[in-house]
């Protein structure tokens, strides 16, 4: 059976640097830290106090007052997100097969701030049980993909993928797969995430993974740099259209970039610490590589999960020395997590737009917020420090890791008609 291809033909996104496409590219180009202190509670008594949130959002601009009540806010900016993508791709809904579009859409947590509002309202209450009946479909994690589905009556594969960080990677992997087998023409994919809040940064804060550097919360997400201290929370979502390709030849659509394979594997090590040796890291990078077709002489840009954890960095870098070998010296390399902060289970998908953007206009976004050298990074490494850099651009790798050794990578090549 030969499989058929996959190419993207519409984006979209709202995250901590750009509440639209264009937006987060331009940022993206020039560096720009999305890090500021948290607004949307009290966290005086929090050993954390700023993460990248989205800003100047309005769900009243996107949703009426009904409709707000049943979206949770990380299904808001998976709505928000999947409209621009759609309205990108040029897409018109009357005129494609239905049965065969579909929607795959990730999270890592899901609703967690309707979750929390629920319990707190009990608490604070009689002991009554008086949960609102949007409670549970508001919270669950797969109810984006059903309310994306629903609004463009996508009546094909819909589900979502829950892999921690790893989710939207996934999410993106599968809808490929549909693709190549035949089961789908049209998949709307991506992530959402929105944890920002009271037990969302508790939680993280009690597992010593997030920095706890208030004085320099601007540059705190700072991967490679020798002085970091863990990870910074995004929020916020991303949308890619998947199409097959005579698909989207036949229609005229614009065509970004080809998603040529996808690696999926697991370091079966430890619950949330990385394989020292950054065993599945290397695994999943050359699945991905093997998966596209290609040799790793091939790719020209990683853009790297590269969390800003003093363990985290060290595995990713290691592995990319071992899969790449001296072809590693001649890559560019960047972690934009140092600009968006880490969107957990969304992480995935919008750093896969990221390395679209890359691919299309040959601009390596940076890593920024480096100051100090990591002594067990190779300094050979070019991670693009802090400055854009550019070069030719054919073929990019974009990895995500999660908690519970979930490891997943995705390559896109440039299209070439």
């Amino acid at each position: 059976m030969e499989l058929k291809r996959a190419v993207v033909t519409g984006l979209g996104t709202i995250n901590p640097i750009g509440n639209n496409l264009q937006e987060f590219w331009g940022n993206l180009e020039k560096g720009v830290s999305g890090c500021e202190l948290i607004t949307s509670f009290d966290t005086e008594k929090f050993k954390t106090k700023f993460a990248c949130q989205v800003k100047n959002f309005d769900s009243l601009q996107h949703f009426d007052r009904k409709e707000v009540r049943k979206y949770d806010p990380y299904c808001q900016y998976a709505m928000v997100a999947a409209h621009e993508a759609m309205l990108d791709s040029g897409l018109d809904v009357n005129t494609v097969d239905l049965d065969m579009a579909g929607v795959i859409w990730a999270s890592g947590i899901g609703g967690i701030h309707t979750f929390m509002e629920e319990v707190k309202g009990y608490f604070a209450g009689d002991g009554t049980p008086r949960f609102s009946p949007f409670f549970i479909p508001k919270m669950i994690a797969d109810i984006a993909s059903g309310h994306i589905s629903i609004r463009y009556g996508f009546r094909g594969p819909n589900y979502s993928t829950v892999s921690a960080c790893a989710s939207s990677t996934h999410a993106l992997i599968d809808a490929l797969n549909l693709i190549r087998l035949g089961k789908a023409t049209i998949m709307v994919t991506g992530g959402s995430e929105a944890a920002i809040n009271e037990i969302g940064v508790g939680g993280f804060s009690a597992m010593q993974a997030i920095s706890t550097n208030n004085a320099e919360f601007k540059s705190a997400s700072r991967p490679f740099d020798g002085t970091r201290d863990g990870f910074v929370m995004g929020e916020g979502g991303a949308a890619l259209i998947i199409e097959e390709l005579e698909h989207a030849k036949a229609r005229g659509a614009k065509i970004y970039a080809e998603l040529a394979g996808g690696g999926m594997t697991a370091d079966a090590y430890h619950f949330t610490a990385p394989h020292p040796e950054g065993l599945g890291a290397r695994n999943v990078m050359l699945g991905a590589i093997k998966d596209a077709g290609l040799k790793v002489e091939d790719i020209d840009y990683v853009n790297v999960h590269g969390t800003s954890t003093p363990l985290g960095d060290i595995a990713e870098c290691k592995a990319i020395e071992k899969v790449f070998g001296e072809h590693a010296y001649k890559l560019n390399i960047s972690s934009t997590k140092s600009m968006t902060g880490h969107l957990l289970g969304a992480t995935g998908a919008l750093e896969a737009i990221a390395t679209i953007f890359a691919l299309k206009t040959g601009i390596i976004p940076p890593t920024i917020n480096h100051k100090v050298a990591d002594p067990e990074i190779d300094p050979k490494l070019n991670l693009t420090l802090n400055v854009a850099q550019k070069r030719n651009v054919n073929a990019v790798l974009s990895n995500t890791f999660g908690f519970g050794g979930h490891n997943s990578s995705v390559v896109f090549v440039k299209y070439q008609g």
